[in-house]
């Protein structure tokens, strides 16, 4: 399924954005494009593409000039990241009890306006372009990244493994 035209809530002789209709992207090596769920700081896939940090906070002792060169990511995006309240109690979590009350308040927290909006749009470009989205946890069976990766697969996002 393709991802809608652009549209503008101005008149079209005012408009700034132009629709996307008929736009085709460059063929990326190693076949189509996707969103890609990883680890910040791990190597990068070939043709992994923008690297966005979902993560509450830069990492620590990085200076801001190195975080793409160290493979921690190209953009920070703390939009997507779980709240500080909800981090305290991701730290917790000891059950799969505790796990699932962390994923149903980060679900929560999504489904704010805002952050519905770029989930949608990140949703979309990834049937027109490779990026990653990621977190520091090392297992991402309980990382918020994981919730990230179901909500991408729920708008109809293209996600590569």
């Amino acid at each position: 399924m393709a991802p809608p035209d652009v549209a503008c809530a101005r008149s079209e002789d005012n408009c700034h954005i132009k629709s996307n209709a008929g736009y085709s992207p460059k063929p990326v090596p190693g076949g189509s494009m996707a969103i890609r769920v990883v680890q910040l700081g791990s190597d990068r896939a070939p043709s992994e593409g923008l690297r966005i940090g979902t993560v509450r906070r830069p990492p620590r002792g990085v200076p801001r000039t190195e975080f793409a060169r160290q493979n921690w990511y190209d953009v920070w995006y703390p939009n997507l990241a779980p709240r500080a309240d909800t981090v305290k109690l991701a730290r917790n979590i000891a059950s799969l009890e505790e796990w699932k009350q962390f994923a149903k308040r980060y679900r929560t927290e999504m489904k704010q306006p805002e952050q519905v909006r770029t989930l949608e749009l990140l949703a979309a470009l990834s049937h027109r372009a490779n990026f990653s989205v990621g977190c520091y946890c090392q297992d991402e069976s309980r990382c918020h990244r994981s919730i990230l990766k179901a909500l991408f697969i729920e708008l109809g996002a293209t996600i590569v493994e």
